[in-house]
């Protein structure tokens, strides 16, 4: 049995592509955007990025190399509202933003080479779901900041336009993660083994 694997963010490895490889094993998710303890919580493993990674957990990269956090607003919001030059601007935006489940609002940092700018914008709309958040943005009733990859179908669809691309943020992607043992549980070690596989198919 594969007992539990929180995700403090978006899974990119299909949870049922490895279900369905090894259809015996029984494999329970959580989906958390809270940091927790993995081995207090009896979880096997779970899914952080580098900077919130324990020093004595093993890491294997679970997604893309590197990814992005952008900003984007739907045309029709930017034909009554214009255009944000710089993030600052934003201060005078409506804003779409995300509530974590511990409560916590964070604010929206951008990067321009080099450049690290921190702002707290505010806005009519505060949600825990990306879905409701990207639909609120589609709608025009504000401004969005979050996963490139979760915004490109929109934007691709002239739904949304991308603004102050060139204060977009970069990082690297999520990874897997899970205590240093000697003795896996085999299906924690299935599951690591068809990571590995999914990512060398992508490289």
């Amino acid at each position: 049995m594969f007992r539990r694997l929180p995700r403090d963010c978006s899974c990119p490895i299909s949870p049922l592509a490895f279900w369905r490889s090894i259809p015996q094993i029984t494999l329970e998710i959580v989906g958390e955007d809270t940091f927790i303890d993995v081995l207090a919580g009896g979880y096997d493993a779970g899914i952080r990025y580098d900077e919130r990674l324990e020093r004595d957990m093993i890491a294997v990269p679970i997604g893309p190399r590197r990814q992005r956090y952008i900003t984007a607003a739907a045309p029709e919001y930017l034909d009554r509202h214009g255009m944000p030059k710089h993030p600052k601007d934003l201060l005078d935006h409506n804003c779409i933003r995300h509530r974590f489940l511990s409560g916590s609002v964070l604010p929206w940092e951008f990067e321009r080479d080099g450049e690290v700018l921190s702002i707290t914008p505010t806005g009519p709309i505060v949600a825990n779901v990306i879905e409701m958040e990207r639909g609120a943005a589609v709608a025009g009733l504000g401004v969005i900041r979050t996963f490139e990859e979760l915004l490109l179908p929109a934007i691709k669809a002239g739904m949304l336009l991308p603004i102050l691309d060139e204060w977009a943020t970069e990082f690297s992607g999520p990874f897997l993660y899970y205590a240093s043992r000697r003795h896996m549980p085999p299906a924690l070690r299935a599951f690591v083994d068809f990571v590995k596989a999914e990512q060398r198919k992508s490289a």
